[in-house]
């Protein structure tokens, strides 16, 4: 009788609390390039609560009956936090496309289909021109220029997004809820357009767990490594970690092997045959290696981290390995404003002429774009202009660019406080890519200036 009794009450609690709600319905979907060199390829990314069966995408071409399915993998992501929320990564790599075709999709298992998605796959070859829309530190709140992004993406404006670090604001925060709520809001941009990620010292909790789990890039599916490279039209981009030269107990090993591919990667990018089809080398990383915002940020110190290398041994340092393998652009966020920098090189000005500075320019050219918006509001800069900086501006925005030939890039900066408007265009012109002249590198030690005229090049050094 005891144990009859027992079952009843069992029973009643059993109908009295129910059972736990499930949910397998996909969410935070975005899409990534797939092989490096491969085209025809893209990756599918999304989230549930639970775990499926199945990790399925449905997807078809515009115009086309066909559906195709293709399945893929789930990856259990555990956050760091107190709670130690679960939730699964689903991934799913799509070959096989037809290169420029557009696609509609659905992802999801026999539990729960997301909405209907579509998407570009990438065009073949080097003679296309892709446009970008590039940005970092976007945050959950203050989110100024999503809206506009949205809208434009919807416009169909661009091929890819460049986002050069720092997410939500952070991702981790109220045990990784914000990061869920942020990959909601990006969602209406990045599964429809590829969404090309790097990481940012906001990312560096838990040893970035919530980046590497929620993004795939190509290269790096399992985003154990932060840097990969692709190629897209004449253009050859290259994205790394900044951060691994700042958060040195997670791996002191790390930026070593970081240099060590970039100098691999350069170099393969600058065999003859492969910087003659795609001659723009661009790269992108969280952290500047110049900025002239008044903070004490690693950028507004001459031997800055990133460009001079490890404090005292100045070694790993990157603007002597780019300036050799000949980088055209470098990406940069961190810094909440805009700032665009003449061509530059151990803080010496490489204008191509007094005329057209942006034309055959001696030395890479620098952009800063981390005025996207997020809750900290914007960097102020200093007073006095340093001779390096062009333009600078602390509206909310984000920065367009379009590589329209093997000779030609072009790039504006759209404020969003301005309802949309330009504030700052330039062409990038070079008749040929490759190395730039050897020149001696050092480190400066004074603020003092020194002014000098060689031939057409206009060359300002802090000595």
């Amino acid at each position: 009788m005891k144990r009859a009794g027992l079952l009843v009450l069992l029973c009643a609690l059993s109908i009295s609390w129910g059972h736990p709600a499930v949910f397998y319905q996909p969410e935070q979907v975005h899409i990534a390039y797939g092989d490096p060199d491969d085209p025809s390829q893209m990756f599918v990314v999304w989230s549930t609560a639970n775990d499926t069966t199945t990790s399925m995408v449905r997807y078809f071409a515009m115009g086309s009956s066909k559906v195709m399915i293709t399945e893929g993998v789930s990856r259990k992501f555990t956050d760091g936090g107190e709670l130690r929320r679960v939730q699964y990564i689903h991934r799913v790599k799509l070959t096989g496309l037809t290169p420029g075709q557009k696609y509609q999709y659905t992802c999801g298992s026999t539990e729960g289909w997301s909405e209907m998605f579509s998407f570009s796959a990438m065009k073949s070859g080097t003679n296309w021109s892709p446009r970008f829309a590039m940005y970092g530190d976007l945050g959950n709140i203050n989110a100024q220029s999503l809206p506009r992004l949205q809208l434009e993406t919807e416009q169909d404006k661009y091929d890819a997004i460049l986002h050069v670090g720092d997410f939500a604001y952070d991702m981790n925060v109220d045990n990784a809820r914000v990061g869920d709520e942020f990959m909601r809001q990006i969602e209406p941009i990045a599964a429809h357009v590829p969404y090309m990620t790097c990481p940012g010292n906001h990312e560096m909790k838990y040893n970035f767990s919530n980046y590497k789990h929620r993004f795939v890039m190509p290269g790096d599916e399992l985003s154990d490594r932060m840097f990969y490279s692709f190629n897209i039209g004449p253009a050859h981009i290259i994205s790394f970690s900044s951060e691994y030269y700042f958060f040195i107990y997670y791996g002191i090993v790390q930026p070593i092997e970081q240099y060590r591919w970039l100098e691999r990667d350069l170099a393969e990018a600058n065999k003859p045959e492969n910087r003659a089809k795609r001659p723009w080398i661009i790269t992108m990383a969280h952290r500047p290696m110049y900025c002239s915002n008044e903070n004490k940020d690693d950028c507004t110190k001459k031997e800055s981290i990133i460009r001079t290398g490890v404090p005292f041994l100045h070694s790993l340092g990157l603007e002597k390995l780019f300036y050799q393998y000949g980088v055209d652009l470098t990406l940069w966020a961190h810094e909440h404003s805009y700032e665009r920098l003449w061509p530059v090189y151990d803080r010496k000005v490489y204008n191509g002429s007094a005329a057209e500075p942006y034309t055959n320019p001696g030395a890479p050219v620098h952009i800063i774009t981390g005025s996207a918006g997020c809750q900290e509001d914007h960097d102020k800069f200093i007073n006095n202009t340093a001779p390096w900086s062009a333009f600078r501006s602390d509206d909310y925005g984000y920065t367009r660019m379009t590589v329209h030939n093997a000779s030609h890039l072009y790039m504006e900066q759209v404020s969003d406080d301005k309802g949309g408007k330009i504030m700052d265009s330039f062409w990038i012109k070079k008749d040929k890519h490759g190395p730039y002249p050897n020149r001696e590198w050092r480190v400066p030690d004074s603020d003092k200036f020194q002014f000098h005229q060689k031939k057409d090049r206009v060359g300002v050094l802090l000595l």
